[in-house]
């Protein structure tokens, strides 16, 4: 009878194991379907805005299309007749010259902001806020400001420059090519700098305090502390920034558009720029995606390159 009993009681509890597990699958099964439902959207979105368009630009690349006409194959005539533009090489001069110092300018002045900003006290939530003002207003409104402040005949910076007695005579900012470069990269800097600083400030305040406190005891300075315990610290962050801020600094086109629109003498064409008046303004579609397309494997190194610095520098 006992036995019975045992027997009973090791069957009914196979049973519950064997309802809690088909119960526990068609959980899981259930939470699949609704993690993928979730995601469509997502996914069926970046199809529609990212696949879509980077596949015609690649039919239109290889295609001798203009505006309103098709166009027919023609391979990859157009990416030869560019490596042969100078217009195109000095573009590619441009982008890369406009890219490193826009970076460079925007990743010590974001560093020495960021620690500006980690040091103050009072109103400190009213000044972080006021300096993400430039990255919050839009692009072109903010450029058409820049450029008013830098044009030949009303420029309020001449007219500043002139009242202080600096300089005698009004600096051409924007008719000069390389003033006119000096100028786009200023702008790009004023932009991108909020960014920088803020999410390196993220990064500061993260950092323990008992590390500053051990390097002073063992003798370090504020120099020493920033390069031994600040900087290797920031490394993963600051890589990170570096990538967002190279892949947009490259793919630019507002700030160009509204101060210069490629001039003078296409000194401050970029990618984005040179694309827009091949493809739309000249009616040069296939040659204009040629352009763009010259971008895609150059923000693919940039990136492969950041990746494997971020990865070394959190596995150190």
């Amino acid at each position: 009878m006992r036995l019975e009993t045992l027997n009973e009681g090791a069957a009914k509890t196979a049973v519950r194991g064997e309802t809690a597990t088909r119960w526990l699958s068609r959980a899981l099964v259930s939470d699949t379907s609704a993690a993928y439902a979730f995601v469509a959207p997502a996914f069926f979105l970046l199809l529609f805005l990212v696949a879509y368009p980077f596949v015609l630009s690649l039919w239109f690349s290889l295609s001798d299309a203009r505006v309103g006409e098709t166009g027919s194959f023609v391979g990859l005539d157009n990416f030869r007749r560019l490596l042969g533009s100078s217009i195109f090489i000095q573009t590619l001069q441009n982008s890369m010259v406009f890219t490193a110092a826009a970076l460079g300018l925007k990743t010590v002045l974001g560093m020495a902001l960021a620690l500006l900003l980690f040091r103050v006290a009072r109103f400190k939530r009213l000044i972080r806020g006021a300096v993400l003002l430039p990255f919050i207003v839009p692009t072109a409104l903010s450029t058409l400001v820049w450029w008013w402040m830098f044009e030949p005949m009303y420029s309020v910076v001449n007219w500043t420059l002139k009242s202080l007695h600096i300089v005698n005579h009004d600096i051409p900012w924007l008719p000069d090519p390389y003033l006119a470069m000096f100028t786009v990269i200023l702008v790009n800097t004023w932009r991108g700098l909020p960014f920088f600083a803020i999410t390196l400030l993220a990064g500061l305040v993260s950092i323990p305090r008992e590390l500053y406190e051990a390097a002073e005891s063992d003798g370090a300075g504020p120099v020493g502390r920033f390069w031994h315990v600040t900087l290797p610290l920031l490394q993963p962050v600051l890589a990170v920034v570096i990538l967002f801020s190279a892949i947009f600094t490259l793919a630019d086109f507002n700030i160009v558009y509204v101060l210069t629109k490629g001039g003078p003498m296409n000194m401050t064409h970029l990618f984005a720029t040179y694309s827009f008046a091949l493809g739309l303004q000249s009616g040069q579609v296939g040659q204009g995606a040629a352009v763009s397309l010259f971008l895609f494997p150059i923000l693919l190194g940039v990136v492969f390159v950041q990746l494997r610095l971020v990865r070394q520098s959190t596995t150190l």
